[in-house]
């Protein structure tokens, strides 16, 4: 293990090298450091001579991100690519040149997961993964998933560059529909890696806005050719001895703080309700005030009780949105008669955030005796568990930022992504890099080539080490 581990502390040696040598040291390239480090670590160490050619191509990568962004049914800089669209279906193709190119040994699963892999000394050894998505909401941007997809690859080609030799299987995994967009599913792919039989039952029937089948559309972009069920994705536990995700952050804080890298410790889990009113309605002149049943007035009063119970909680990890409020029938002179609104609440802390989902019950169902409406719908569509990051795979991190000098934060996830689900599946982990403003999901999000490069250096080292173990 000693003897691993150091030969991975050689590594950090050939990126530094290899990152400045067009500012040359004689130092870079001391034989006596050489000489030490071969005897101390067991491995006969890349010559002097061959540094040069190991890089990072930082440029390459940024390249590769913009070619990605045209597969887009949006026209730049927005990006949208939904799942098994045409244009999704390219973008997909693209990626799996990449891995191609890369070296990688490519497969697909029943629904387009996509796992590109490089078989190490010892393949029957549980494989390291990592990996993100590449679907875009409409009019989003080009950097969210994305960065963890290619990104990964160039990792990889990174460590291949510097002669190692990992003895676990390393594995880039392209996740399907990681965004609701089409079939109102989040995590789709992952969800179903992860083992989700009720997932698998519901993509037998489920259709989209245009009434098209889930079957159907996979069929269209080549997948699901032969069978209706869909258990045949579902990975056992322990196919991976750890799982990272390479994201950017999604939020301000490491751009506000000057940080280059953020170790996830846990991924809020989100719970998503939908809730119905119903009232009178009427006309807007001639119902007097004191005689309405405001199915509209109960929603927004459900709106805003959705906010105090949130803060209630006393933590600023809780947090809850009204992302959806419609009236029935929607015109300026009817009182509304139905109303619909949905909620988002999230938390790091699953009984904080339930507690508040059982707040929200009791104040609709307090709503209706005070309005005078009928509380027709109050469904839990999703109560997803949180996830913790492994603390070895926190620490694998943790060394690779000091081992490349680079400032470093532990921080949670707000947001969700596959990591979430495949923490059912092995230990896990997320590396955050910084993002302008910490826009995403609009065209103005931002990732910078130093940034990105730092985020794949320790993705690249962390990977290097888990794999040796």
């Amino acid at each position: 293990m000693v003897h691993h581990y150091h030969y991975v502390i050689v590594l950090l040696l050939l990126f530094f090298t290899s990152i400045s040598s067009h500012q040359h040291h004689d130092h870079d390239h001391d034989p006596s450091i050489i000489s030490t480090m071969e005897q101390f670590s067991g491995y006969s160490i890349l010559e002097p001579t061959s540094f040069s050619s190991l890089s990072y191509d930082a440029q390459a990568l940024q390249n590769q991100i913009d070619e990605l962004s045209g597969f887009s049914d949006a026209p730049a800089p927005s990006v949208t690519r939904v799942l098994y669209t045409d244009k999704d279906v390219l973008a997909r193709r693209y990626v799996k040149n990449l891995m191609g190119i890369a070296g990688l040994s490519v497969r697909e699963d029943a629904v387009g997961n996509i796992f590109g892999r490089w078989d190490g000394s010892e393949p029957g050894l549980a494989a390291v993964a990592t990996g993100s998505h590449i679907d875009a909401i409409p009019y989003s941007g080009k950097y969210d998933g994305v960065v963890g997809v290619l990104g990964a690859v160039e990792a990889i080609s990174v460590l291949k560059r510097s002669g190692f030799k990992p003895k676990r299987s390393l594995e880039v995994i392209l996740f399907t529909s990681e965004e609701p967009t089409r079939f109102g599913i989040s995590c789709l792919g992952s969800r179903l890696l992860a083992g989700s039989e009720n997932l698998a039952n519901s993509l037998k029937t489920i259709t989209d806005s245009q009434n098209v089948s889930f079957l159907d559309a996979a069929r269209s972009a080549g997948y699901a050719r032969d069978e209706d069920d869909l258990s045949s994705v579902f990975l056992k536990k322990g196919t991976y001895s750890a799982f990272i995700e390479l994201h950017i952050e999604q939020g301000p804080i490491l751009e506000d703080e000057g940080i280059s890298i953020g170790i996830v410790t846990a991924i809020a889990a989100p719970a998503s309700l939908r809730v119905e009113f119903e009232g009178n309605g009427g006309h807007a002149g001639a119902v007097l005030m004191p005689n309405r049943n405001d199915a509209g007035l109960a929603a927004s009063e459900l709106a805003l009780a959705v906010e105090k119970h949130v803060l209630e909680s006393g933590s600023v990890d809780t947090v809850g949105t009204v992302g959806i409020l419609q009236l029935h029938p929607g015109a300026i002179n009817s009182i509304p008669s139905k109303s619909h609104i949905e909620i988002d609440t999230r938390d790091i802390d699953e009984e904080r955030r339930n507690q508040v989902i059982e707040k929200i019950h009791e104040t609709a169902i307090r709503i209706t005796k005070t309005r005078g409406v009928k509380l027709t719908e109050f469904h839990i569509i999703n109560q997803d568990p949180p996830a913790l990051s492994d603390e070895a795979v926190v620490n694998a991190m943790e060394t690779a930022t000091k081992e490349l000098n680079l400032t470093s934060k532990l921080m949670i996830s707000r947001a969700y992504h596959d990591s979430l689900f495949m923490a059912r599946v092995s230990p896990m982990g997320m590396i955050f890099i910084p993002c302008y403003k910490g826009y995403s999901h609009k065209p103005e999000e931002f990732a910078s080539i130093k940034d990105m490069s730092n985020g794949v250096k320790v993705l690249a080292f962390t990977l290097a080490k888990l794999s040796l173990q």
